[in-house]
């Protein structure tokens, strides 16, 4: 070997991370959808989606779409208003397949599909796409969360709806009426109020043409190519909802200009904005002045998006830290060979797997709201949010372990984890913060008694032997928040183990969901990985979780 090969030598690095099937490769998945009703035909289409993430041309796109950030134009070289908002193409080829998938359009194909599960089989396919790149799946949950919305005024909605539902992202910057397909954006808060949308003052009025123009601010708009946004603004009933397009039947663009894009800490291939309305067209929908109440209908589906989305993130950052393990040799043997690295990755993929059988239980639960099950329903009002609180916080904590995994390699950008790591806050942030999450919990508990009663139950049955006892640490830590309700973070997390205990014993093999279930229902505090004693087999867990298709 020449002096200038043996420079050039590398050796005792892991290959790259791709070619595996995302799906194929993630038997708890498969589990999953076999569990809830997913056809032998859905399996194979995301067995195919599965192999298509896993490629490295699909890979690639995730790291270009977020080494060249959205750009922002407000004027043309003549110095007229564009408020354009430019992607690399990396970024459009994900909103493509994303939408090629029906990530974008799951309400609207439920209902026509009655009795399918439809938001099961869209929530597998939004799993597997949130380990290849998740910024851009901010617009598509938005799309999907907004028919909910769209729904309360269906002379407005018709065509939108219809729109949406034919699985075509059409990039251009156009009337969605000349659109083969559209997306929707949301803007909601204002930098006086925050969380708190009763304070917004951007106001509406009825013009003399029977439209209603808006005038003011908002401190967050996401994703601001959208076709059209769902937007809050007063009237004189209060704060009501409208849908205001982007760009108006006759071609003009609807006065939405654009201040700024936000220079955040993650989800760099997705831009968010603040924006002044200038007398925006824009379109009542629901009833004046319930406009939070219209809003709301879009709280729900997004927080589990939410949830899948922490869930898909955290999978892909362990799987990537496996990869690494099962190739690289340290002191003589491969790091998986280690039992202090197999404890922390096997401990490690406890939580992944109960957030991943949580985050689709919650999907499941969204296919029973589509036929009326009532049961359904108390599942997600008493659930959503205790699972948005614990798995959008743990993820965070799960990369970074991760990233310890690869060691120096994990903290630069040339690998993946530096960039989930950027990713993991802001679904923690988004559509309520953990103590917004404890406060849904409070309220759950004084107007909702009966169905926590009866999710508990649930609980109960089906945790075995740990059931009786869960329960009863869930009725205390109720109670305690009676008097006390600084405890309901208290309550919250412990409401969300419980849950996703309960949702992983009815997938995993017992040896897997006993060991989330004894070492994390005891109430221990844990403060990182690798607490996993002897009497559980890591190198078992991990082979499961992460086998090599």
């Amino acid at each position: 070997m020449s002096n200038q090969s043996a420079k050039e030598a590398v050796y005792n690095q892991s290959p790259p991370y791709c070619g595996y099937n995302l799906a194929e490769s993630d038997q708890l998945l498969l589990s999953l959808g076999d569990t809830y009703g997913g056809a032998d035909s859905q399996r194979g289409a995301l067995l195919k989606f599965g192999a298509q993430c896993g490629g490295a041309d699909a890979l690639v796109l995730g790291r270009l779409a977020n080494t060249n950030r959205p750009e922002l134009r407000t004027h043309d070289p003549y110095g007229r208003r564009l408020d354009l908002v430019e992607y690399h193409p990396s970024y459009h080829a994900l909103m493509r397949r994303s939408f090629e998938a029906g990530l974008h359009c799951a309400f609207v194909e439920a209902k026509g599909r009655p009795g399918k599960p439809v938001f099961v089989e869209r929530a597998q396919l939004y799993y597997v796409m949130t380990q290849v790149e998740a910024g851009h799946l901010c617009p598509v949950t938005m799309t999907n969360a907004a028919g909910f919305a769209l729904s309360k005024q269906p002379d407005i909605a018709g065509p939108w709806l219809e729109k949406i539902g034919r699985r075509k992202y059409d990039q251009r910057f156009r009337a969605a009426s000349g659109k083969d397909g559209v997306s929707i954006g949301m803007g909601m808060t204002e930098r006086q109020g925050g969380t708190d949308l009763r304070q917004i003052v951007t106001s509406a009025a009825l013009a003399s043409d029977g439209h209603y123009r808006l005038t003011g601010h908002k401190w967050f708009m996401s994703a601001p190519m959208s076709d059209a946004f769902l937007v809050l603004a007063t009237l004189q009933e209060g704060p009501s909802c409208f849908l205001v397009p982007r760009v108006l039947d006759d071609g003009a663009v609807n006065r939405l200009n654009f201040q700024r894009l936000k220079d955040k800490l993650g989800n760099w291939s997705n831009a968010s904005s603040e924006v002044e309305f200038d007398e925006a067209l824009g379109y009542l929908i629901g009833h004046p002045g319930k406009g939070i109440g219209t809003i709301l209908n879009m709280v729900t589906p997004t927080r589990v998006d939410c949830v899948l989305g922490s869930s898909g993130l955290m999978r892909g950052a362990v799987a990537r830290a496996v990869h690494h393990v099962r190739h690289r040799s340290v002191f003589g043997h491969h790091l998986i060979d280690q039992p202090i690295m197999q404890r922390v990755l096997a401990d490690m993929a406890l939580d992944v797997a109960a957030a991943t059988a949580l985050a689709l239980r919650l999907a499941h639960a969204q296919d029973g709201l589509t036929r009326g099950d009532e049961a359904s329903a108390e599942y997600l009002r008493v659930v959503t949010p205790a699972a948005k609180y614990w798995v959008c916080k743990v993820a965070a904590t799960v990369i970074n372990e991760a990233m310890e995994s690869l060691g120096g390699n994990g903290y630069v950008e040339d690998f993946d984890l530096a960039r989930f790591y950027r990713e993991a806050p802001v679904n923690s942030i988004w559509e309520g913060s953990g103590s917004v999450m404890a406060l849904d919990m409070l309220r759950v508990l004084s107007k909702e008694t009966q169905s926590f009663i009866n999710v508990l139950g649930e609980f109960q049955q089906g945790l075995g032997s740990a059931g009786r006892v869960s329960v009863e640490v869930l009725q205390a830590a109720a109670r305690s928040c009676v008097d006390d309700p600084g405890g309901a973070r208290i309550l919250t997390e412990q409401l969300a183990i419980t849950a996703a205990g309960d949702a992983l014993k009815k997938v995993a093999p017992p040896a897997i969901a006993d060991a989330f279930i004894e070492t994390r229902l005891a109430g221990q505090w844990r403060s990182s990985y690798g607490m996993l004693d002897g009497r559980y087999n890591a190198k078992e867990i991990l082979d499961w979780l992460y086998r090599v298709a």
